[in-house]
């Protein structure tokens, strides 16, 4: 499967701000035919990007994720470059909680150069990515394992993680909210989430801006359980105050100087 194409990026941004979008407007705004847009919207809507309507689409349910194959191709460019820059976050000689998610995912692909390196998670992508690596040691988590994602989620998982103490905990979230609420959509996978964040020394938060745009049901946690906060770009001011206002570590994948400027967490601050 291919990217989404540039047309069909902006029809899912036009879909979140409005929350609706019409053939006809589409295929006026992008000076194609209706049957254009009408595929486009049907490939959409077959990732659960959008559900369709009479003569258009919604934004997908805020009480159901996308799939995650829909996820892997949404801003696909900026959650690889915010698994570069949160690697290099990452000391050698770590021990480290990795939960489900397309970009932390791409915070396990980033690490396959480091050294010593034990990693415990309840992602079956990121164990099948690390453990064939002589210098990287991992540890999945047991129980139900989520055949939408390879999440491994339930009491089995969670206790499992409280058997350990970690360096850094790197998580990722289905929505944030402008006040600094960590938001997803599984309690279950939820109920792991809260466990690695509780037996994390240092949590790393890994989320592209489009999260911001979206909505989840179920409470993971808060800014303030976070240390740093890897994105491309934070664009609500409401937001930046609140990881202000808890001393989190804002890196923006974006501007260029954020990246020359990496600097490893176990340096000296929060």
């Amino acid at each position: 499967m291919q990217l989404l194409s540039d047309r069909q990026n902006t029809i899912v941004g036009l879909a979140r701000s409005i929350g609706r979008v019409t053939v006809e407007d589409l295929a006026a705004r992008f000076e194609v035919t209706p049957q254009t847009i009408r595929r486009d919207l049907n490939e959409l809507c077959d990732l659960r990007v959008l559900s369709r309507t009479h003569g258009g689409a919604i934004i997908a349910s805020s009480v159901e994720n996308l799939s995650y194959e829909a996820r892997r191709f949404i801003a696909a460019t900026e959650k690889r470059e915010i698994g570069i820059a949160a690697a290099a976050l990452i000391p050698n000689e770590c021990s480290l909680f990795i939960n489900i998610g397309t970009t932390t995912e791409e915070v396990a692909n980033s690490l396959k150069n480091h050294q010593n390196l034990l990693v415990i998670t309840n992602n079956l992508n990121v164990a099948m990515a690390l453990y064939r690596y002589p210098t990287i040691e991992v540890i999945v988590a047991g129980g139900l394992v989520r055949r939408t994602d390879g999440a491994v989620i339930g009491s089995s998982a969670v206790d499992l993680i409280k058997q350990f103490k970690v360096d850094m905990a790197i998580i990722g979230a289905s929505a944030l909210d402008e006040d600094g609420s960590l938001l997803d959509f599984d309690p279950r996978e939820v109920n792991v989430s809260r466990a690695i964040i509780d037996n994390a020394r240092r949590v790393l938060l890994v989320c592209d801006r489009t999260k911001l745009d979206r909505a989840a049901p179920v409470r993971i946690g808060h800014m303030s359980d976070v240390h740093s906060f890897v994105t491309d770009r934070l664009t609500s001011a409401r937001l930046r105050e609140v990881c202000a206002t808890h001393h989190v570590k804002v890196i923006e994948t974006a501007k260029e100087e954020a990246v020359s400027s990496l600097s490893p967490l176990a340096a000296p601050g929060r």
